[in-house]
């Protein structure tokens, strides 16, 4: 019989952050709980069709990041809400966005 409930993600401890963290580029830990990533652009219509691109990723692997879009700036928050931290889902989510540039 197949299980058709997703298993919440586990919180990452810190070593764990950090380890995952220092593969990223574009993203910053605050006090091991989220990640913010700062992304800029030349426009606003640049800045905008990228956070369409965060968007369509985010529906596909069911994740609800914190997104503020302005002119030449798209800044996203990132953690696993269920949880109250970091999860390998935020970390995966991260690279996924670090691909689209």
């Amino acid at each position: 019989m197949q299980d058709d409930i997703m298993s919440t993600p586990k919180l990452l401890k810190a070593g764990e952050i950090e380890k995952k963290a220092s593969e990223l580029e574009y993203w910053e830990v605050f006090e091991n709980h989220h990640l913010v990533g700062i992304f800029d652009f030349t426009d606003l219509a640049s800045s905008m069709n990228f956070a369409v691109k965060v968007g369509k990723i985010a529906e596909k692997m069911q994740h609800d990041p914190e997104m503020s879009i302005g002119a030449g700036k798209v800044e996203l928050t990132l953690f696993t809400h269920d949880v109250g931290g970091l999860t390998d889902l935020d970390f995966d989510f991260a690279v996924k966005v670090e691909d689209l540039i």
